[in-house]
């Protein structure tokens, strides 16, 4: 009787668990503790990257930061992504999705989000980088704003401040295979921070 006790408990704790995951799969999660980049890992200059002020700030040779961590085996395949980001001056970064660690260049797999708001590249902030770009200037330096990526299917969408900027579907050969994130240092010219870092697991 008290061994079919403990069966029990541990059966209704198995299922407490699988609710648990299931549920928090649906909601937003963080990916970054505001403190350390615990969960992140970098790759070709890691001095690029450190944390102040809360968010983690973006200033260096050229390197990228990938999110290694626990949720959902840093695997994302149908998902939104929502953050803060702030550009300064001549500043140039972006946000990859569907990407793989990679220790040297840019990363070949994936996506590249832009976000750049006054560096020479005509490129701008919520271009889907030389697939479907974006000229315009929405976004200003010194000030934070918030950027919403959505990938759904073959489709993504970017908003900055709730404003739809770009909406690109892909076609049959597409690079949307799943992956983790990553935030790019572009060059010692360029500094950005990235901060509130938020993702909601999408179904298939």
């Amino acid at each position: 009787m008290k061994l079919l006790r403990t069966v029990l408990v541990l059966l209704i704790c198995l299922i407490g668990m699988t609710s648990m995951t299931s549920d928090n799969l649906s909601e937003w999660v963080s990916l970054f503790d505001g403190k350390t980049l615990n969960g992140w890992k970098a790759a070709e200059h890691p001095g690029t990257f450190t944390v102040a002020d809360g968010a983690i700030v973006v200033y260096g040779d050229r390197a990228h930061l990938f999110y290694e961590g626990a949720v959902n085996n840093h695997d994302f395949k149908n998902f939104e992504l929502k953050l803060k980001v702030m550009t300064f001056p001549g500043a140039n970064s972006g946000i990859f999705i569907h990407t793989v660690y990679q220790q040297e260049g840019w990363p070949s797999k994936g996506y590249e989000v832009q976000v750049n708001n006054t560096q020479s590249d005509w490129r701008r902030t919520a271009s889907i980088y030389a697939v479907q770009d974006v000229k315009e200037v929405y976004m200003k330096d010194n000030e934070w704003f918030d950027m919403h990526i959505t990938v759904q299917g073959k489709r993504i969408t970017v908003k900055l401040n709730d404003n739809v900027v770009n909406d690109f579907t892909e076609g049959e050969n597409g690079r949307l295979t799943g992956g983790t994130v990553a935030l790019q240092g572009h060059d010692p010219g360029s500094k950005v921070m990235y901060k509130d870092i938020m993702i909601k697991i999408l179904p298939d």
